[in-house]
């Protein structure tokens, strides 16, 4: 094998176009679940002086403002576009959604995914439809999100928020596994924890093992549907259970 650098081929890296709100600071979360041969593509929304209610939410979700963002991810060819913001592609229900996705395709995108939808289709991909639900969210915003869910026939067994307005992104793993702790999942299929700006790479393995079903955390879904969209293989459902069917609350 050469070792000439000159005569090394690099190898073909698959483009992920990821759009996120101004204030996220997870970049490396994103990156751990990214295979070498695939490479993400960032841009960020305009800078908001709003604390993290839904009128932030409701400014995220502007079309406009995600259609021209995917322009400027388009140069270096992405597979996919996605926009990498919990709450702002929950906060006008499945429409709000759609509009959301059809202003990624309408500016250029290939393909195009938001982390909402793929909450949604990571779920029915597991047949889950009754989930426990944590965010870092003040009440009307998760309830946003429950509603959410509820348009697309998933039932919210509990929930807890934890009601915070800013600087999301400083929680660690301990607030994440209190939280989690409030909550009874008796009944519930999965554990869906809200937010891309919360930590969560090295708790789904032990929370699923802890809980006995699956959990699916913003970032989590949102790299796993985005590699999929653009045909790339995903190890091990990025932390989803093997086989979830088994894992799934009966009650």
């Amino acid at each position: 094998m050469s070792t000439d650098p000159f005569e090394i081929t690099l190898p073909v890296q698959t483009g992920i176009g990821v759009i996120a709100p101004f204030d996220f600071a997870l970049d490396r979360e994103l990156w751990r679940w990214v295979p070498e041969h695939a490479c993400l593509h960032t841009t960020r929304l305009p800078y908001l002086p709003e604390p993290v209610t839904v009128q932030l939410a409701e400014a995220l979700a502007n079309p406009h403002g995600v259609r021209r963002a995917t322009r400027d991810l388009l140069v270096p060819e992405p597979e996919v576009v996605t926009f990498a913001c919990t709450s702002g592609s929950f906060v006008d229900g499945a429409a709000g959604e759609a509009a959301l996705v059809a202003a990624m395709l309408d500016a250029g995108a290939p393909r195009a995914l938001t982390t909402s939808g793929a909450v949604v289709s990571t779920l029915a991909e597991l047949g889950a439809r009754r989930v426990a639900v944590v965010t870092p969210y003040v009440d009307e915003v998760t309830g946003r999100l429950l509603s959410f869910l509820a348009e697309y026939g998933i039932t919210t067994t509990a929930s807890v928020g934890l009601n915070l307005l800013g600087d999301i992104w400083k929680m660690n793993y301990a607030h994440v596994l209190a939280a989690v702790a409030e909550l009874d999942t008796t009944g519930a299929d999965a554990l869906f924890v809200s937010c891309t700006n919360v930590p969560t790479y090295d708790v789904i393995e032990p929370l699923q093992q802890r809980l006995g079903i699956p959990v699916l955390t913003a970032n989590q879904v949102t790299v796993r549907s985005a590699l999929r969209a653009a045909g790339v293989a995903v190890d091990r459902g990025l932390g989803l259970p093997a086989r979830p069917e088994i894992r799934l609350a009966t009650g």
